[in-house]
């Protein structure tokens, strides 16, 4: 049996200038190909594939090497912050190359799939052409957003709609009763700061707050038209709900401006009555990282809006895996193995991630492992929520060449961090926005095409 080969060649991938960059990750790549898709370009290594992992999906990659001895396979650990533009300028310097590519990739921010599948670089292969029966096990809502032109542009490792979370010993003890719309929410979040000194019910300082609140309100911040169109109007009716909602939990005192990743957040997390927040939300951020002891926490579906029937929700993350347009032969056939492994084989998706996996036959185990830990207040209701929430993630939100969540915490996060307010933080939000869109190319309209 071959020994695999596994090497991880960079703890933190950080940024290096000009040819040298080139040179220093041409060296580090076993894969590479042409910048446009032609079959000249097209590479076969006999075999041996190199894939990009950001480091919270390392164990996925050794798993892989685990489970495929046979496949020759270096893997780079990459940088995972959010919304950074090292690997789009690493893409770039390929790009002009000709050369480079790794053969599989996980994404560190869901918002690289705009830029992989633009004309100029075309990294992303489309999937429905050479994986359909893996595309086949993932459910509409969950595959939608690497549905891109009429082409399934990436795998979805993870579900990660939001549900609403609560302490349920915190409710229990005070005879506190449930919300069920977001406005309801908003106001038992003022009564029991108000009660309550200190206890919050909101996270807002993260840039996936705007998901939390905007993209579950269907504010229109990312509503891809067409590569170069986009709907952006937060004077949209949808935008000032949400707005007002987050005014109030501001001014009520029922909100930190902290992001839920901060240094400080597992100490204001203890503190934490109710929030809608992601699938992941349970196993990693309540469990593993802000150590919150074990029957206090548990999930409901999420809210809806007054006046409408049906709950509504965003997606915080479930990251988006990508495979190399630029590959042939044997090369193309280890990567989509690799591609099928971390997108479908339970030895990642049960066994060691957090978060509900997005292919959908794998789910239910995924659910009885958590399951056994006994870890939430109310198993049964918790998981039935999470595994149900997807289909109220609110469509029309798509991953653009802008990063709407890093746009927030560099407008709102300070304006709300300094006292400034709501008010404040908006409008720079949504100037900075529209601003964004625009130095991207991107043509911007306020009310989207019949």
């Amino acid at each position: 049996m071959k020994t695999p080969q596994f090497r991880r060649r960079a703890l933190s991938f950080k940024p290096v200038a000009g040819a040298a960059a080139a040179v220093l990750l041409l060296s580090a790549c076993g894969g590479s190909g042409g910048a446009t898709e032609t079959e000249a370009e097209r590479t076969d290594s006999g075999g041996a594939i190199t894939v990009w992992v950001d480091p919270p999906r390392v164990p996925a990659a050794e798993a892989f090497v685990k489970a495929h001895p046979e496949i020759e396979t270096e893997v780079v650990q990459i940088d995972g912050t959010v919304g950074g533009k090292t690997l789009q300028q690493q893409f770039s310097q390929f790009s002009q190359a000709g050369e480079g590519f790794p053969d599989a990739i996980f994404f560190p921010s869901n918002d690289d799939i705009a830029w992989a599948t633009g004309a100029q670089i075309n990294y992303a292969a489309d999937l429905s052409e050479v994986m359909p029966d893996v595309i086949e096990g993932y459910d509409e809502a969950v595959i939608s957003p690497c549905a891109i032109d009429d082409a399934i542009r990436c795998l979805r490792n993870d579900a990660a709609p939001d549900v609403f979370w609560y302490n349920k010993t915190f409710f229990d003890a005070n005879g506190y009763t449930l919300p069920t719309t977001w406005e309801e929410y908003g106001d038992l979040a003022v009564t029991i700061a108000q009660e309550h000194p200190g206890k919050i019910s909101a996270f807002l300082g993260d840039s996936y707050a705007p998901d939390r609140y905007l993209w579950a309100s269907g504010c229109p911040t990312n509503n891809r038209i067409s590569e170069t169109e986009v709907q952006i109007n937060l004077d949209d009716e949808r935008c000032q709900r949400a707005k007002s909602l987050i005014s109030t939990l501001v001014e009520g005192d029922a909100a930190t401006s902290l992001g839920i990743f901060d240094a400080d957040a597992a100490g204001i997390g203890a503190d934490l009555v109710m929030s809608p927040g992601a699938a992941w939300w349970g196993d990693y951020l309540f469990n593993q990282t802000w150590a919150i002891e074990a029957g206090t926490m548990s999930a409901v579906a999420p809210l809806s809006w007054e006046g409408e029937t049906e709950p509504s929700t965003g997606n915080e993350g479930g990251g988006l895996w990508g495979l190399s347009n630029f590959i042939e032969g044997k090369q193309l056939e280890n990567a989509k193995t690799f591609m099928e492994f971390v997108a479908t084989d339970p030895a990642w998706q049960v066994e060691l991630s957090t978060g509900l996996p997005g292919y959908g036959p794998v789910q239910d185990d995924w659910i009885e492992k958590q399951s056994a830990s006994q870890y939430f207040a109310d198993t049964e209701t918790t998981f039935q929520a999470i595994k149900e929430a997807t289909p109220h993630v609110v469509e029309g939100h798509a991953y653009m060449l802008y990063n709407t969540g890093g746009v927030w915490a560099e407008t709102m996060t300070p304006a709300l961090v300094s006292g400034n307010g709501v008010e404040a933080g908006w409008s720079a939000f949504e100037e900075r926005l529209l601003n964004e869109a625009k130095a991207q190319g991107y043509t911007v309209v306020t009310d989207a095409p019949q």
